[in-house]
């Protein structure tokens, strides 16, 4: 872990800097190329920038549940190509991508795009991107279907192959992927936006190489990861050694209403964190069973967001965080099971371990947000015979931290997707959204109270629609910490266009027609700190902007507001 005396740390933070704003120009040319909603709108991808070995050494200002698995699927590409100076080589030019789940993937609609980088014919670095793409074949449009019950429902494979051969298309697996999607041109042009980035940023590194040398370079970036590694340990030290068990739930398994329990046991001894989840639930009949990689960084990130001190986005991160799993298990899928749903089971990992360092360290961990972003799926053809596939992200709330309320209607802070905007969903889908906002009294009470949940509404304008819902928080609800409540339950709601009303749980496929409504309401994030304690001034704030009601301010604050206030 010893850096070279020869690195200079103003260097070294020259250098860092320059990684992270290649990241981050790789994402701002994703958003600005991609063509489906869930990428450009939505943001959910990643990029990434990688050493030789395939260690991280920047990430973009993406998705942080993408931080630990791009690395795991880096090492089984580097496993296929382990010769560097062989006849199978990977050659300046060569793109890779690959969406198993069984070869280093998280989940078929997750695809990796990965570019190396070489300087006077020498590997020197890889750009990486993955993206959730908007169809990748399947049994129903949008190809994540709770219900899937094996991979082989769930869409194409691709294992690791060569997207480009020395800068030239191959052409074989060009013709693959459009024989096996709903809409080629949204997948070729989102799998584009991801080798446009991987290229900007190949240019950047190649430059950086240059100007330091590829040998100096390679020094920097692995006294990089060993600050990083130094930052973190250096911070776990401080906390108290000691174990912690905690369990939360799903509420369904994908296609029945029931509970699925996700247990975490978390140590902390020395300058290390531990996080066991070998008790979780076995493998669910749905597709909500999770990669172990997945679970990977799902870790990461509930252990990085108790650190207080600032950590740059490398390898060295996760150096002192181990991860036991069992395989088998709904926290380490095993083929044939299917896992296109496994986001919301990486939420509640986090949420469970969690859960364990808040026992340990109850100054650093807040309490419990919605749940996990809402997915909702909207498929048909047009009038015009056209089909689409119209994916919406509903996310937000926080749960209130120990220092302040949770955030009303901001995205999980291990997700970091955004909600589609009402102008991009009604000006590109046959879709009409007829109500969104925070619902008042949901957000759990507390000290600092939680997050108010979101309320969506959509109003479908195209017959025999297909209807993809992936929500939960329906029965356990939220928790809150250190006498905090509870946040709200969540609800899905469809009004036919004949009038009837029918209560749907929190994961379901079904056919809608036109004229028909779907409802849709988050869980409120739960509370940190007791009622009680509350500034009565912030819970007459609270009132007087909606987001709490009298009867609540005073059943649960104990405060009461005139009338006239």
């Amino acid at each position: 872990m010893a850096v070279s005396t020869r690195v200079d740390p103003i260097t070294l933070q020259i250098v860092g800097n320059a990684l992270a704003s290649m990241a981050d120009e790789m994402a701002t040319t994703i958003c600005r190329t991609a063509h489906s909603t869930v990428v450009r709108d939505g943001m959910d991808f990643s990029a990434v920038v990688c050493d030789a070995r395939g260690r991280t050494v920047a990430q973009a200002v993406s998705v942080p549940f993408h931080l630990g698995s791009i690395p795991a699927a880096m090492q089984t590409l580097l496993g296929h190509y382990p010769d560097q100076h062989g006849k199978g080589r990977i050659r300046p030019g060569d793109v890779f991508v690959l969406n198993d789940p069984f070869d280093g993937g998280m989940h078929l609609q997750d695809i990796f795009v990965f570019k190396p980088v070489h300087l006077d014919g020498e590997l020197i670095g890889f750009t990486a991107t993955t993206a959730h793409h908007g169809d990748v074949g399947g049994r129903l449009p949008g190809s994540s279907a709770c219900d899937n019950t094996e991979i082989f429902q769930e869409g194409l494979r691709l294992p690791w192959l060569k997207l480009y051969s020395e800068g030239e298309p191959v052409e074989d697996v060009f013709k693959i992927i459009e024989a096996n999607v709903r809409i080629p041109r949204m997948t070729f042009g989102d799998l584009g936006a991801q080798v446009a980035a991987c290229s900007v940023a190949e240019r950047a590194f190649v430059a950086l190489a240059e100007r330091h040398g590829a040998g100096p370079l390679a020094e920097l970036l692995e006294a990089l990861i060993d600050y990083t590694e130094r930052l973190v340990r250096q911070e776990i030290a401080t906390w108290p050694d000691g174990t912690a068990s905690f369990t939360d739930y799903l509420g369904s398994d994908g296609i029945d209403v029931c509970d699925v329990p996700i247990t975490a046991h978390v140590t902390i001894a020395g300058d290390e964190v531990t996080a066991d989840l070998s008790d979780s639930a076995p493998m669910v009949r749905g597709s909500l069973n999770s990669t172990r990689s997945f679970v990977e960084a799902c870790v990461y990130q509930a252990v990085r967001a108790a650190l207080t001190v600032e950590v740059p986005n490398t390898a060295g991160a996760f150096r002192p965080i181990h991860i036991v799993t069992k395989p088998g298990t709904i926290a380490d899928v095993v083929m044939p099971g299917a896992s296109s749903m496994r986001g919301v089971t990486g939420f509640r990992v986090l949420d469970a371990v969690s859960g364990a360092l808040a026992q340990l360290l109850p100054e650093r961990v807040p309490a419990a947000g919605e749940g996990g972003n809402t997915l909702a799926i909207f498929g048909c053809k047009r009038p015009d015979g056209d089909r689409f596939i119209f994916y919406e992200l509903v996310v937000g709330t926080w749960g209130g931290t120990p220092e302040a309320d949770g955030n009303d209607g901001l995205t999980n802070p291990a997700s970091l997707a955004a909600n589609i905007p009402v102008e991009v969903a009604e000006s590109e889908y046959p879709i009409v959204v007829e109500r969104y906002g925070l619902v008042p009294d949901s957000g759990g009470a507390g000290l600092h109270r939680g997050g108010l949940a979101i309320e969506r509404v959509w109003r479908c304008l195209t017959p025999r629609t297909s209807l993809i819902v992936r929500s939960d928080r329906a029965k356990h609800p939220p928790y809150g910490l250190a006498g905090g409540g509870s946040g709200a339950l969540s609800a899905n709601v469809l009004l036919r266009a004949d009038g009837s009303r029918q209560a749907l749980p929190p994961m379901f496929s079904i056919e809608i027609g036109e004229g028909d409504v779907y409802e849709h309401r988050t869980a409120g994030g739960g509370g940190w700190g007791d009622p009680l304690d509350r500034d009565p001034g912030e819970v007459a704030d609270d009132v007087l902007n909606e987001k709490v009601s009298r009867e609540a301010a005073l059943e649960l604050y104990g405060v009461e507001i005139a009338a006239d206030g």
